[in-house]
């Protein structure tokens, strides 16, 4: 069992940068894969970023070059670094983590770029 607990969103103006974080209830090093998906309202989720166990990363390409995926061991914490936000970046966003054959999903913590 892996519990997932997002945190560090709000309201940010176009341009503007957030820091989403996402603690997990033990150790991170050996879960295959950590993520964030979002969800905006009437859409799909979507993938926006990934970081493997091995520390491979991949973006979606409407996030690429604006937003960062990194994670601290230590502190069993996936981090989203989002820079230039877009209002099309409003959305809930979830934690995610793949470890075979579970997937766990955080509560979701709500994004809103407005002006």
């Amino acid at each position: 069992q892996v519990q997932l607990v997002e945190s560090g969103g709000g309201l940010v103006r176009p341009g503007g940068s957030l820091r989403l974080a996402c603690v997990a209830s033990r150790s991170i090093f050996s879960i295959v894969s950590m993520g964030w998906y979002r969800q905006a309202p009437e859409k799909e989720r979507e993938l926006v970023a990934r970081i493997t166990s091995g520390g491979s990363t991949m973006y979606a390409d409407s996030v690429k070059g604006r937003f960062t995926i990194s994670r601290d061991t230590a502190k069993n914490t996936v981090f989203l670094d989002m820079s230039s936000l877009k209002p099309e970046d409003t959305a809930v966003y979830y934690c995610h983590a793949y470890t075979p054959p579970s997937v766990y999903w955080g509560q979701g913590t709500q994004v809103t770029v407005s002006s």
